[in-house]
């Protein structure tokens, strides 16, 4: 189990295959070539977990993990920094009885590729998700700092705003009727990055 703050930058991007070349480029190790994801979170009857923004999502990809992240986010320079803890278990079904038994349910899945980098002491992730591209790079502020430019993405708009959150604006800002992040879901969407602004208006 890991208990530290969480500090990352989120970009959006067209094309991840020029920031996969520049980090290639630049001597980065591919930690964890591509691979599929599959995230379902959590929330209480209350749905307390959600109106908070706090996370408890439970992660499959070659292994399955616990993560909680707690709903205070620090934002500095489009860098969010958040308390979290994670743990490594050994099967997703049984981990998912457990948290049924405690009075949690399942209230959205939502998939993505992921390949993952590192460089400099930071991690670097490209995910492919059902509507876009992003990178995220996480590590201390100095080493973002001097990530940007060097793999030329000082540029790319930033969210500070979850996965998740992103889906919401997404649907709301489309009109989408949509319950979970999934391709099969986006598969005849086509999503401008303009999808991906705070709606205007409240949602319902």
């Amino acid at each position: 189990m890991t208990d530290n703050a969480e500090t990352e930058v989120k970009l959006y991007v067209s094309d991840l295959q020029p920031v996969a070349q520049r980090l290639e480029a630049a001597g980065a190790e591919l930690t964890a070539p591509r691979i599929y994801e599959r995230n379902v979170r959590y929330d209480d009857g209350m749905g307390r977990f959600s109106r908070a923004g706090s996370v408890l999502r439970l992660r499959q990809d070659t292994r399955v993990r616990l993560t909680y992240k707690a709903d205070k986010t620090e934002v500095q320079e489009g860098v969010t920094s958040r308390s979290e803890l994670e743990v490594e278990v050994s099967d997703f079904d049984t981990m998912e009885a457990i948290l049924n038994r405690l009075g949690f349910y399942s209230y959205l899945i939502y998939e993505k590729y992921r390949t993952t980098y590192t460089l400099d002491g930071a991690e670097i992730v490209l995910d492919e998700m059902p509507y876009g591209n992003f990178v995220e790079i996480e590590g201390n502020m100095d080493a973002i700092r001097r990530l940007l430019p060097r793999l030329e993405l000082d540029g790319a708009p930033r969210y500070t705003d979850s996965y998740t959150r992103l889906f919401d604006y997404v649907c709301r800002n489309l009109n989408l009727n949509i319950k979970d992040l999934t391709f099969a879901n986006f598969e005849s969407v086509d999503v401008p990055e303009s999808a991906l602004q705070t709606p205007r208006t409240p949602s319902a």
